[in-house]
């Protein structure tokens, strides 16, 4: 078995990282966090026009038709530069669903090339997010309808829902109650088919914020590390005192942990194991414990002015904390992967890894 990525898989990763060190930098960042909506048109248009918008579109619509693997190396470039832009649940998230729409099915034909071309936003409402994440600027909103046989699958677009606005820790990323009314015209899946398309909408929306926690651990610890570098502290900089190097060392080795057990849950979504919802539970935890703990460390070693407006942590902390709880919470993850793990015949041990 090959554990290894490929060598196109990584050169993708650093065109990304590339790509959004220019166009994303702290201080678009700042800029965008002070604006009414939260997002950038121009920065969207920038994005789409590097076909980042189509990647898990498939082939037929005119997408790239990439995975899950593929995705977990493209989040963590999302998480390290912060990306304030809602492109994580359109061309993964809301296109994944569309795109488990029957061949022909005259909604997966007329949104995934729009996806494509980047012409459209979409929200994605799950059951397990209290409010929805951009619903203010979104042109769709796929929504669920529960029902006794199971959640329905609804399209709607966005004059047929009110949207309130609600304020986050994270002023790059808007969250919205919405109201809107279920019907026959707006369902675009029954419950049957309805119910599987959302829990692979949680697992890839878990799966996503998993790895960009961990791109967002890796940034506030490269950030820590410049600052300790830099500031000084009895005529020599404090990233030389001990104390200061074992915070240092606790989140690099929490970021090194979180990496392969990420990497095992896209693996395990993307072969539609049956273990999959428990891998994504765990890498949701690991990835979550790992971002929190590079914001404590980051705070404690650039004192209490790490909070402050003026340093560039506190964006890449409060993201950290917001995302933190979205799609699922630890108590929700922590509950998934005790059921797993106390299973009746659960594989556990290191056989069982890749079993």
């Amino acid at each position: 078995m090959e554990f290894t990525f490929t060598q196109d898989q990584m050169a993708f990763r650093d065109s990304v990282s590339r790509f959004l060190m220019t166009e994303a930098p702290p201080e678009l960042l700042r800029e965008i966090w002070e604006t009414d909506a939260g997002r950038s048109p121009a920065l969207r248009e920038k994005i789409a026009a590097q076909g980042l918008t189509g990647l898990s579109v498939p082939e037929a619509e005119g997408g790239l038709g990439l995975g899950d693997v593929d995705w977990s190396l493209m989040t963590q470039e999302l998480g390290y530069y912060a990306i304030p832009d809602s492109l994580v649940d359109v061309a993964y998230i809301a296109a994944g669903m569309l795109a488990a729409l029957p061949e022909g099915h005259a909604a997966r034909a007329q949104w995934l090339p729009r996806i494509v071309d980047g012409s459209v936003r979409i929200a994605v409402g799950h059951p397990i997010n209290p409010l929805v994440a951009d619903a203010h600027l979104a042109d769709l909103l796929l929504l669920p309808h529960a029902t006794s046989e199971g959640l329905e699958l609804h399209a709607v677009p966005a004059a047929a829902a009110k949207v309130e606005t609600e304020r986050s820790i994270d002023a790059s990323r808007r969250l919205c109650r919405v109201e809107w009314q279920a019907g026959a015209g707006t369902r675009i899946a029954d419950a049957a088919a309805g119910q599987a398309i959302w829990d692979e909408a949680l697992a890839r929306g878990a799966l996503a914020v998993a790895g960009q926690l961990v791109g967002l651990s890796q940034r506030m610890l490269d950030m820590t590390v410049d600052y300790a570098g830099q500031r000084k502290q009895f005529g020599k900089p404090i990233g030389a005192f001990q104390a200061v190097k074992h915070h240092l060392a606790d989140v690099f080795t929490a970021i090194e942990f979180a990496k392969p057990v990420l990497y095992r849950a896209a693996a395990a979504l993307a072969t539609k194991d049956a273990s999959a919802s428990a891998r994504v539970a765990h890498a949701k935890l690991v990835c979550g414990e790992a971002a929190l703990l590079a914001a404590r460390k980051g705070i404690q070693v650039h004192g209490a002015m790490g909070y402050t407006w003026e340093v560039d942590l506190q964006m890449f902390m409060k993201r950290a904390w917001a995302l933190n709880a979205a799609w699922g919470d630890r108590a929700f993850h922590q509950e998934r992967l005790t059921t797993a793990l106390l299973a009746d015949k659960a594989p556990l041990g290191p056989g069982a890894t890749f079993h």
